[in-house]
């Protein structure tokens, strides 16, 4: 099964969730070989997750796509009796959205790097997966543009480079070059390369531009190959550092980096610009996935106004008890 990932090229992280989930599956069916088993068998784990385990939608789909993997690609089993099933529904949430004074706050908390990279992930609406594996090659100061490679559904697209983060980011470029200068006086320098472009480009690894934008502060080595690299951050660098700085301003809210991608959306409705451009600028394969952040702008419950404002009460029909 690794092998069938690798050669597909799914990310690590598709590839330790899949097997988690194959283990679970076999395990739960006393070790049977998955050949032996059959619709009732993965129905029947599926009714357990929820059941038993209480997971959410999500978490459902997650397993069943990860057993469908496993048949598909690797067992090579006809799925007759599994395209049948039936996918959990997600319910439909509305997200939560900072104001622009709660985003001002929020980042008078956060410095340094965690600074830089919360600026971009509002500034230029990015997952925390896109600003992780940021590469300096996709740094466009010239154009104030990030050209973000292999994003969800390995989509490629283009968005805005905030003005305000670029001298920052220049220094903190300067600084990572002087690591990565160091790295290669040591013998290292190299960087992991998607799509086994270290075959096909053989010293395209140890290339400035190929570097992350936000590397680890050590070198650390390759769960798949085992090479000695620098890897980016870890994304609880980033996670941590949020939850600390909503902490430390204050906000009741339940705040995620995801948020932050929430709140630049929904601010650029909120000032005026068009929705298909924002679709382009979040990587949106329909519109109708933005028309989510209109259900939350600053207009109240959807810009209508309520008649018990509209009423003239007596001061003291006013008082709280």
């Amino acid at each position: 099964m690794r092998d069938t990932i690798r050669l597909k090229h799914y990310s690590l992280r598709t590839e330790e969730t899949y097997l988690h989930w194959v283990r679970r599956f076999i395990h739960f069916h006393d070790k049977r070989h998955p050949r032996e088993l059959g619709a009732r068998e993965v129905t029947a784990f599926l009714n357990h997750l929820v059941k038993s385990r209480d997971v959410a939608a999500a978490t459902q789909n997650q397993a069943l796509s990860a057993l469908l993997f496993l048949y598909r690609e690797v067992l090579d089993v006809p799925l007759a009796w599994l395209d049948g099933l039936e996918r959990a529904k997600r319910p439909a949430r509305v997200p939560t959205v900072l104001s622009a004074a709660e985003i001002a706050t929020f980042l008078s908390k956060i410095s340094g790097t965690k600074w830089l990279m919360a600026s971009l992930l509002y500034g230029a609406g990015l997952r925390l997966r896109e600003c992780l594996t940021l590469r300096v090659k996709n740094v466009d100061f010239d154009y104030g543009q990030l050209i973000i490679r292999q994003g969800k559904g390995a989509k490629d697209r283009r968005t805005l480079l905030p003005g305000l983060v670029v001298e920052s980011l220049k220094a903190h470029l300067l600084r990572v070059k002087t690591w990565h200068e160091k790295d290669i006086a040591n013998g290292y320098g190299e960087v992991e390369l998607p799509h086994a472009l270290d075959i096909k480009y053989p010293r395209a690894g140890k290339q400035w531009g190929w570097q992350f934008v936000f590397p680890s502060h050590k070198l650390s080595a390759d769960p798949r190959s085992g090479l000695i690299r620098r890897h980016h951050v870890y994304e609880n660098f980033v996670i941590r550092g949020v939850k600390l700085a909503a902490a430390a301003a204050r906000i009741s809210k339940h705040v995620s980096c995801h948020t932050l991608r929430h709140s630049f959306a929904t601010h650029l409705l909120e000032n005026g610009y068009d929705i298909r451009t924002v679709q382009e600028l979040l990587g949106h394969s329909s519109v109708e996935t933005t028309m989510i952040y209109t259900h939350v702008m600053n207009k109240g419950g959807r810009g209508v106004h309520s008649p018990l404002d509209r009423l003239e009460q007596p001061e003291a029909g006013r008082a709280v008890a």
